[in-house]
């Protein structure tokens, strides 16, 4: 039988009922847990699928299987490093966060964790992504630490800047480039132009998630690409992702994949077409299941390349 919520321990809105947080977590955990997001995984896998690409691509390119260890690493840091980043976006934004109904119970704004505790938490994080980033070679690591840029300034991009979503790309596509880099100690254009891609996928998808924000964000000052678009935001977000696939169809083609490898891209793009074809304006909870079904878009794109280096690295 799942507790019911203390006042110091209540669900956020945009997390899925009966997440896993919510029904087994000890109750004191919980606003930590949902510090990083750990109630709604989206956020991880959308930091990770970009470093499984890059990884697909490099084994592509070099005619080897991909490696399921880096996989696993890769796997470890998203997880840890998106709860990082969430985490100081969080104390970042407690007071935004307040202002906009969506986020108004989160963990800071609600006052069920204090900001020292959640800084502890933040540089508990932040070590085990580190732990993580110093298994790989010397390259990877330095590429790893640059990635703490974009990461730092996006919180604040939002209000000054009428599309953050790019910074946040910027943020969340770095495994385009870390993945390739693990594997060759080097980055060369499939890298580039899959982080190009996953930049412009996520501006897409952000997009379709700052929708359930438009009616708040105004009121809170808070900037977003969804206000910028406005009632063109299908469209915006159509050439973002079509732009996506030509980029990521670059990126295959430059590190000699193969048709298995295009038949994921095709997959991909048809997936994001579904989405844009599902937009609505003024149906912020589709919004939501939008945005969240980007997990299985990118998941497409990245078992398609995997699939065809395994095919590849058997010839």
């Amino acid at each position: 039988m799942t507790a019911a919520p203390q006042p110091f321990d209540q669900p956020v809105a945009d997390a899925a009922a009966g997440n896993w947080v919510d029904r087994y977590a000890p109750p004191a955990s919980r606003p930590y847990l949902r510090l990083a997001r750990m109630d709604r995984p989206i956020g991880w896998w959308l930091l990770l699928l970009p470093c499984w690409w890059s990884l697909a691509l490099a084994a592509i390119a070099t005619g080897t299987v991909p490696n399921l260890w880096y996989a696993l690493l890769f796997f470890i840091g998203a997880v840890a490093m998106r709860g990082a980043g969430s985490t100081y976006n969080d104390i970042v934004d407690r007071d935004l966060d307040g202002m906009v109904a969506r986020t108004r119970m989160r963990p800071l704004p609600s006052g069920q964790v204090k900001v020292a505790g959640a800084a502890a938490f933040l540089v508990l994080q932040a070590l085990v992504g580190l732990a993580v980033l110093l298994q790989f070679n010397d390259f990877a690591i330095l590429v790893g630490f640059l990635s703490l840029v974009p990461v730092a300034i996006y919180p604040f991009m939002k209000r000054f800047m009428s599309m953050p979503q790019l910074v946040l790309g910027l943020a969340f596509a770095w495994g385009g480039l870390i993945g390739w880099a693990v594997v060759t100690e080097t980055l060369a254009a499939p890298a580039y132009l899959a982080y190009a891609a996953a930049i412009f996928w996520t501006i897409g998808y952000d997009t379709i998630y700052a929708l359930q924000d438009i009616e708040d964000d105004p009121i809170a000052g808070i900037k977003s690409s969804a206000r910028l678009f406005g009632s063109e935001a299908a469209t915006g977000v159509a050439v973002c992702y079509a732009v996506a696939v030509v980029l990521v169809g670059l990126a295959a083609h430059m590190a000699g994949g193969g048709l298995l490898a295009f038949v994921a891209v095709g997959a991909f793009a048809l997936h994001l077409a579904w989405q844009v074809r599902s937009i609505e304006l003024d149906t912020p909870q589709k919004a939501l299941r939008l945005f969240k079904s980007n997990r299985d878009a990118g998941l497409i794109l990245a078992l398609g390349l995997a699939a065809d280096a395994l095919l590849r690295a058997s010839f």
